[in-house]
């Protein structure tokens, strides 16, 4: 049996929920779509915010809701944490107290995290006596983060929090995120529509549209999948999963080994080596020739084998490429791909610029 089970039906007029999904019980599941595909409206029908009718939410063993026997608890009996796209910190009081109101909350005996443990995994020490009215954008948010782990959640759910943030914050935050289900025994079930934060983030992937799942399972698969929304566009991307060999200090140059062959890219951040990485690699970033190049300021050149070609936009062509087991994807011209004489089953070098891998 799988560790969430969800089928929910929530209709509205002129919208209509309706899901099936089983879910594995740890790791971050994002749940990806364009807006007003929903879902918000399964983060809420989970909370028990929003019912679903028919509804059934099973998490870890536990049922929230279940029409068929006539089951269901409020949202203050589910033991779940809920992160919104703002904070909504308590202003009047300080951020270890704003702690402290999820810590006390919590029945003693379901207590598994305590509050030096979520202060530690968002990195706040520093702020507990500040007032929350003094913090940015990105420390508000891992704050309110804090906050829902300390109830001791069986599930946390998280709506776009960092939808409200710049860039700079953005990237504040994200290593924290990724650092949750290193640490945590618990399913995070994360709302996106930002292909960066899939890439970074998700380890189970679920496509909404029209209220319904279009497809689901790895998100490197997906991602990579023409005939999905993720491998459509210019923000369409892969993700190529690897471990540092290498981190050239002067040129601030990571080597990343991964089963298709090796890359470098332009990064500060010196990781260990033998650590595992993600990296996204845009379609727009990558290029095609016949044969390895010589005298070009490209640094990274991947054997690849052509899988498949899409008309992406008119003029402009996907290619689905595989280098080793990972599939990569380049978006080119439309004359480009005729004048390689592009088909599936070729053999071709991906070149991709060091400064454009985003890890």
């Amino acid at each position: 049996m799988s560790d969430m089970e969800l089928q929910l039906h929530v209709q509205r007029p002129g919208f209509a929920l309706d899901v099936d999904l089983r879910l594995p019980g740890q790791g971050v599941t994002t749940l990806f779509g364009p807006s007003g595909c929903g879902k918000t409206t399964l983060l809420r029908a989970v909370a028990g915010l929003e019912r679903a009718r028919p509804g059934r939410v099973l998490v870890r063993g536990q049922i929230w809701q279940d029409d068929t026997q006539d089951i269901w608890q409020p949202t203050h009996q589910r033991a779940l944490g809920y992160v919104f796209q703002e904070a909504s910190l308590f202003h009047h009081l300080s951020v270890r107290r704003n702690i402290e109101y999820g810590l006390n909350r919590t029945p003693a005996a379901r207590r598994q995290i305590v509050l030096e443990q979520a202060v530690d995994l968002l990195g706040i020490a520093p702020l507990l006596e500040r007032a929350t009215a003094t913090l940015s954008g990105g420390e508000r948010q891992r704050v309110a983060i804090a906050r829902a782990l300390a109830t001791s959640p069986r599930v946390l759910l998280m709506d776009e929090p960092l939808a409200a943030l710049d860039m700079a914050r953005k990237a504040e935050v994200l290593p924290y995120l990724e650092r949750l289900p290193r640490e945590l025994d618990m399913p995070i079930l994360y709302v996106s529509h930002a292909t960066d934060e899939v890439a970074r983030l998700a380890s189970h992937l679920v496509l909404l549209r029209d209220g319904k799942v279009q497809a689901q399972g790895d998100p490197a698969e997906l991602m990579g999948t023409l005939d999905l929304p993720l491998a459509q566009g210019d923000a369409a991307a892969t993700i190529v999963a690897g471990t540092v060999l290498a981190h050239d200090l002067e040129d601030h140059l990571t080597t990343i080994a991964f089963p298709g062959g090796r890359l470098q890219l332009v990064s500060t951040r010196q990781r260990p080596v033998g650590q595992a990485v993600r990296l996204r690699v845009q379609a727009r970033d990558v290029s095609l020739t016949l044969s390895p190049q010589t005298g070009t300021s490209i640094l990274n050149a991947v054997p690849a084998q052509v899988v498949a070609l899409r008309e992406d936009s008119p003029g402009q062509i996907m290619v689905a490429l595989e280098a080793g087991t990972t599939r990569l994807l380049a978006r080119i011209t439309q004359r480009s791909a005729r004048t390689l004489c592009l088909t599936p089953g070729m053999h071709v070098v991906a070149q991709v610029k060091g400064i454009a891998l985003l890890d």
